[in-house]
């Protein structure tokens, strides 16, 4: 059995080295294929980081009356504080919302004279919640809809900015979901590109081997024995282009990682290579061999009739 599979093997190095041109227009489209599918995991990277990011930035704030006592407050905070569905809150009293204003506005002096003349805090406390997940906000902001849920009563509440936040977190999810199906789009195409030269291929190397196939039909070979090289130079051809693209990816990283840092909110492509390069081998060995068995194996089942 041993005997056989190295011969099937040997046979089908044999059969990827006489193709010649071909081989290399097989292993050039399929490179070409999985490059793509390595840059949109690459893609993929980028976009989940950029959303944890504005994630980790989005909360929704709960403002309270001016007229609304600390306590009732506080017991709204220890009420949100006992949610599954929340991950912090923290609390702004009146007098630090005033001192954030003045901070904010310390070089707007109309601003601040109109405050002082206002001989009082206009400004209510207020509430900041992170949710530990963002479809979570849906169900607390109903939670403090609901005066009923809450010791202080919805009527100390004066509004929630919860739907300006969600319409920022709904446009990059709808934008990550778009660029993800355009890709699965373009790589549905060179698929199908990678198939047909692939097919090709076996059919030149068929034709090449037609006397060979001949004597071993006469000598009784096995139906594996003769279509496994072919099927082994399909899958030959989809590991090296597999790590053809990952020799690709290294100095393309590299460089992009130090130029565009600062544009993706710190995430380094080329840190991203490196730590995630087991990830990516996988992926794309897994691909190219998949890639090239399948079709290899369609294409004997076609061409080669035993």
């Amino acid at each position: 059995m041993l005997t056989t599979l190295r011969r099937i093997v040997s046979g089908g190095a044999m059969n990827f080295g006489r193709s010649g041109l071909v081989s290399f227009a097989t292993v050039l489209i399929m490179t070409a294929t999985l490059v793509i599918i390595g840059t949109l995991l690459f893609l993929s990277a980028i976009l989940s980081n950029t959303l944890a990011a504005i994630e980790d930035k989005v909360d929704i704030n709960v403002y309270f009356t001016t007229t609304a006592a600390e306590s009732d407050i506080l017991s709204v905070q220890a009420d949100l504080k006992k949610r599954p569905d929340v991950s912090s809150v923290s609390y702004t009293s009146r007098d630090q919302a005033l001192a954030d204003f003045r901070t904010r506005h310390a070089d707007d002096q109309l601003t601040l004279q109109a405050l002082d003349q206002l001989g009082e805090n206009p400004l209510g406390a207020s509430l900041a919640i992170k949710a530990i997940d963002p479809t979570k906000y849906a169900g607390i902001v109903n939670f403090l809809s609901d005066g009923s849920n809450i010791s202080g009563g919805s009527s100390i509440i004066e509004r929630i900015n919860y739907y300006q936040n969600k319409t920022v977190i709904d446009r990059l999810t709808a934008a990550i979901q778009a660029t993800e199906k355009a890709g699965i789009a373009i790589v549905i195409l060179f698929a199908l590109a990678s198939v047909i030269i692939t097919f090709a291929t076996i059919r030149l190397a068929i034709y090449s081997a037609r006397d060979e196939i001949a004597v071993m039909r006469l000598v009784g070979a096995s139906n594996m024995y003769i279509r496994g090289p072919f099927i082994v130079a399909g899958i030959i051809a989809g590991i090296v282009s597999a790590l053809i693209s990952l020799a690709l990816f290294y100095p393309a990283s590299y460089y992009a990682g130090k130029s565009l840092s600062q544009w993706l909110g710190g995430f380094n492509l080329f840190s991203y290579y490196t730590s995630h390069f087991a990830y990516l081998f996988l992926v794309l060995v897994g691909s190219g061999i998949l890639l090239g068995g399948i079709a290899s194996f369609v294409a004997v089942r076609r061409y080669l009739r035993i």
